[in-house]
């Protein structure tokens, strides 16, 4: 075993092979080590979320050294069988690739049983592997854009079937009307650890993925006769976003979340909420509302430009991150921040709306939890304490950034970092990174003068990642992974921003630039001498 830094609190073990992996997973789950929180295997590799005040790095590494990886209780469940027309538009290629013809490729994959070894990347995409065949398929150079629902692919020794609609690099060779993930089922996920899978070869059909056109889970509830807040704009983008669903990577599902929890924190705290009920997330201002009803509200986060106007045509400018009280029918705008990229707008009494996996939050890459907000949409406030106290003195946690600004931030070496040449690691600590236009929520691309190397170009098995991951595609421009992004990936990971820095990563705007200050030495990780 290999073990090497992520953050504070993760480490990567590196494995062998997928049998050692599932190993170490099964026996980390029937002998649980007090301090570890989470869990994600992956093809090679086993990422340990870790609580450092109640086990020290050296100690969980020592701990997991003494498991024996020779034995394992990995338990294969049902059989699901999978219908798929091969008409794939990487077929060919895969065929060229393994030097058999394209029928052998069908023939091969539908005849041979495969076992689903873990889940990540998005929900219900499962990583399936066959005992008996020994393919192993390179991703595409280029990754798609867009890969429809249903798409059957390959990569590395792994089947997988995308579960929706996603940008991917994997090679596609059929498509399958079968659902993946359906948030209507007791069980969202199709396909789960340890089940056996058979794809079935079906000719001549056109296939197609229905899905519910709209889930009754994401429906908001719409408020008649309780007071509301009703949605004029809602700008680029907004969000209900909580603190996120935490532990449920092993559904591909990573925590989501606001992009910068101190000012949705800081919201809640002004208007004498609990800190981590639901706000809604404006991206760059361009929002109106009108109050049906008397309310309190904050705004914080981003700055912005706010206006109430009364019934009667009154204009009235207020601050961020101070109470707000709406009488009704009065109506709130927020303008295009001239700081920051994220405004949080929280009421007194909270947001009614419903809970999609134990959080309010909306994953744009898994498109899970209540629906974006749209015009016309009236969202029902809750009841709240008279003596529910209120906090006077928020403050923003750090100087919002502005487009014209070079934000410095302190970021972790590891796990991949020997995977690059020297050079692109003074690279990435020297040279000045802009937001591209191409930025969201999944993750910041940037661009510099100087794409990073690698000293070499072999392919990496799948392995999980963490928000504030700086992955280097085939591109060598880094991409800084944010609120939702995906649990596994399969680009190295050449450092990650430290947690203190991911609320101002969060909210820096398109065009800004960045610089990196590595804050320590990457090496792989020992345990203690003491404890062997």
């Amino acid at each position: 075993m290999r073990f090497l830094p992520v953050n504070f609190h993760t480490i990567l073990v590196e494995l062998s092979d997928l049998p050692e992996t599932l190993a170490l997973f099964d026996s980390l789950n029937a002998e649980s080590i007090s301090g570890i929180e989470e869990i994600i295997p992956a093809a090679r590799t086993v990422m340990i979320h870790f609580h450092p005040m109640k086990i020290s790095v050296q100690q969980l590494v020592t701990e997991i050294q003494r498991r024996d990886l020779q034995k394992s209780s990995h338990v294969q469940g049902k059989q699901v069988e999978i219908p798929v027309h091969y008409n794939g538009e990487d077929l060919e290629e895969v065929a060229d690739i393994l030097g058999l013809s394209v029928q052998d490729v069908i023939q091969q994959h539908s005849e041979s049983e495969y076992i689903v070894a873990f889940t990540g990347f998005a929900p219900g995409f499962a990583y399936m592997v066959s005992e008996t065949l020994s393919w192993n398929i390179p991703r595409r150079k280029t990754p798609r854009t867009r890969i429809p629902a249903g798409a059957v692919a390959l990569a590395g020794e792994f089947s997988g079937i995308y579960p929706q609609t996603s940008p991917g690099g994997w090679q596609l060779i059929g498509m399958t009307s079968e659902r993946m993930w359906d948030l209507s089922r007791a069980e969202p996920a199709l396909l789960q650890p340890g089940h056996r899978i058979r794809f079935r070869n079906i000719k001549n059909s056109t296939v197609t993925v229905s899905l519910p056109a709209i889930s009754p889970i994401n429906t908001l509830f719409q408020a008649e006769n309780i007071r509301s807040l009703e949605i004029q704009s809602v700008g680029l983008q907004t969000l209900f976003q909580d603190l996120g669903r935490l532990g449920k990577s092993r559904l591909g599902i990573s925590a989501s979340g606001a992009m910068d929890k101190s000012a949705l924190r800081s919201a809640n705290r002004i208007v004498g909420n609990a800190s981590d009920q639901a706000c809604l997330e404006i991206a760059q201002g361009g929002f109106k509302a009108i109050a049906r009803g008397n309310m309190v509200i904050a705004v914080t986060g981003a700055l912005c430009p706010i206006q109430i106007t009364s019934l009667q045509g009154k204009r009235l400018p207020i601050k961020t991150y101070q109470p707000v009280d709406l009488n009704d029918g009065d109506e709130i705008t927020l303008g295009v921040p001239h700081k920051g990229m994220h405004s949080y707008l929280a009421v007194r009494g909270g947001f009614i709306v419903p809970e999609v996996l134990s959080s309010h939050s909306f994953d744009t890459l898994s498109n899970i939890g209540p629906a974006p907000l749209k015009y016309g949409d009236r969202l029902a406030i809750g009841e709240t304490s008279h003596c529910s106290a209120v906090s006077v003195a928020e403050t923003p946690a750090f100087v919002m950034p502005d487009k014209d600004d070079i934000v410095v931030l302190d970021i972790f070496l590891g796990p991949r970092t020997d995977w690059f040449t020297q050079e692109s690691i003074e690279l990435l600590r020297n040279q000045i990174w802009q937001v591209t236009p191409y930025s969201n929520r999944i993750g910041l691309r940037l661009k510099g003068d100087s794409p990073l190397a690698r000293i070499s170009y072999d392919e990496l098995p799948s392995e999980g990642t963490c928000s504030g991951a700086i992955q280097i595609p085939a591109s060598g421009q880094p991409v800084l992974f944010l609120a939702d992004h995906p649990v596994t990936g399969g680009y190295p990971v050449i450092a990650s921003v430290a947690d203190y820095h991911l609320d101002l990563a969060g909210q820096i705007p398109i065009n800004a630039k960045i610089r990196f200050n590595p804050i320590n030495q990457f090496h792989d990780l020992q345990g203690s001498e003491e404890l062997q």
